[in-house]
């Protein structure tokens, strides 16, 4: 079970999210707060993720105080909901133990998604969050833009398909397609899932609870 705590200035956005976070078996809400000062009054809640909503409130003092918890040691990875991608200093935001940016228009499934794949040691960013930084390359191995690029229902066959050992022939044969549609299937989901090959495709796809071996 993920442990998550909700901070928004909003009871109505609090109250929200928590909905969606609750409606996720793998997932739990241990606590919310209006603000980070609240948020570091609740520290033996002990989450293992942190979801905060910045919609219109991305001031230059969010990011002081979230590194000054990083030097107090608040450990839990942050993920950031803004309504203005391009207003973030990502190297800042990265530095202050934030793991993960979406958009204020991020959907149900995906916020859920972000929230699995940071509590396993993912960072997650929006496309456009991407593009405001060249990220060094060993940061950009663990980026993974699957909440925003979704695997549909077909694409998930083949991933389990992947995680079952079978072959591109025996899962043509299986979901009476042609090799050559399993073979952009397959590129595809590596596309999606930022990965090189089937193993890791198979890895990223149970972290972020596609598929289940």
């Amino acid at each position: 079970m993920i442990r998550v705590m909700v901070v928004a200035a909003s009871p109505v956005v609090r109250a929200g999210l928590s909905a969606v976070l609750t409606s996720n078996p793998k997932l739990t809400v241990v606590g919310s707060a209006s603000d980070l000062d609240a948020l570091l009054r609740e520290v033996q809640l002990q989450p293992d993720v942190v979801l905060l909503d910045l919609s219109g409130n991305l001031q230059q003092s969010v990011w002081e105080k979230l590194l000054l918890m990083q030097e107090e040691q608040y450990s839990s990875p942050i993920i950031v909901i803004a309504d203005e991608l391009d207003s973030i200093n990502l190297e800042v935001a990265l530095r202050s133990g934030v793991r993960g940016i979406l958009p204020d228009t991020s959907t149900e499934s995906e916020i859920m998604a972000a929230v699995e794949a940071i509590a396993f040691n993912l960072i997650v960013l929006h496309p456009d969050a991407v593009e405001l930084l060249p990220l060094k390359e060993s940061m950009r191995e663990k980026v993974t833009l699957t909440p925003i690029q979704t695997l549909t229902p077909r694409e998930i066959e083949v991933l389990e398909m992947l995680g079952s050992g079978l072959g591109n022939k025996a899962i043509a044969k299986r979901l009476h397609i042609s090799d050559h549609t399993v073979k952009f299937h397959v590129s595809s989901i590596f596309g999606k899932l930022g990965v090189s090959s089937r193993t890791e495709a198979v890895t990223v796809g149970v972290r972020l609870g596609l598929i289940m071996l």
